[in-house]
């Protein structure tokens, strides 16, 4: 016998339906089937269950969202703290533009003084002058080669310093002052001149008239023996700024000089290049004190 079971062809009880829709047939039967009402009550264990996981997921869900949704809410507030929007307004900002600004008046620096203004005109060349101011010391260096240094000489009287057709430059140009010095170094001797006029253009003028019988007359004394006063020797001319400047070189023992003899050639440039070196020298200190006052 199976309880809870109708007669042939009556519906069987339905655990879904209200007790009214029920078929007739438990009146006529009152004992319940309880295999049925086993089956009914474990569907509706399995549906409930089945409903507390698809709700707790969906809670989980709902939870997720709801602290994404608070870290993005925090980040963005972090941000907002930060961002321009929370600065006060345009009008409470202090500006820089009440502020003083600083102006300069323009200003360029002078240019540079040249030496060569000052050695180019009496008015401007006003430096003490004299053969040991020009040519300092007892001796001279030029790379290897040392000259020891003998007389000098100095005189307004440029003629009287000079032979050949020089006198008669210096004259028509206004030579004013003629100072000489002469150096030696192994049996060679060498008197360079320095002719002093009031400007350049009387200088260069003097340089261009003298011809290869412009020379000066050379120094001796002071251990120096006479030279180049009847030997052939080697002469030199040049000028910077208000200065002509000329050399004669030769052997102490009156040989005469040849294009051979190179260390005769070697001296009178020497001195010649040491000259031009202090009458620059002397533009370039005038120079620097006028620019220093």
């Amino acid at each position: 016998m199976s309880y809870g079971q109708g007669g042939q062809g009556e519906p069987p009880w339905d655990p879904w339906k209200p007790g009214s829709q029920q078929p007739d047939w438990g009146r006529r039967n009152q004992t319940p089937d309880w295999a049925a009402l086993a089956d009914a009550s474990e569907a509706r264990n399995r549906r409930r269950r089945l409903l507390v996981i698809v709700g707790s997921a969906v809670a989980t869900i709902a939870v997720g969202a709801a602290v994404a949704v608070a870290v993005v809410s925090s980040n963005g507030d972090n941000q907002a703290g930060n961002s321009p929007s929370k600065l006060p307004a345009t009008a409470s900002i202090p500006s820089d533009s009440t502020a003083p600004v600083p102006t300069f008046a323009p200003t360029s620096a002078p240019p540079p003084l040249d030496p060569m203004d000052f050695i180019s005109s009496v008015q401007k060349d006003t430096a003490p002058l004299s053969p040991d101011i020009l040519f300092p010391g007892s001796q001279l260096t030029m790379g290897d080669r040392v000259y020891r240094k003998g007389p000098t000489a100095s005189t307004t009287n440029c003629a009287s310093a000079v032979q050949g057709t020089l006198p008669a430059v210096l004259n028509k140009n206004d030579c004013t002052r003629m100072m000489r010095v002469t150096y030696t170094k192994d049996g060679v001797s060498v008197t360079v001149g320095v002719a002093v006029f009031n400007t350049a253009a009387q200088a260069v003028k003097a340089k261009s008239e003298a011809d290869s019988k412009s020379i000066i007359t050379s120094l001796s004394g002071q251990g120096v023996a006479n030279f180049c006063r009847t030997a052939v020797c080697r002469s030199t001319t040049n000028s910077y700024g208000r200065y002509a400047y000329f050399t004669l070189a030769g052997f102490t023992n009156g040989k005469d000089v040849t294009t051979k003899d190179a260390k005769v050639f070697t001296t009178g440039d020497d001195l010649a290049e040491f000259a031009f070196r202090q009458i620059r020298r002397r533009g370039e200190a005038q120079a620097s004190t006028a620019a220093n006052q």
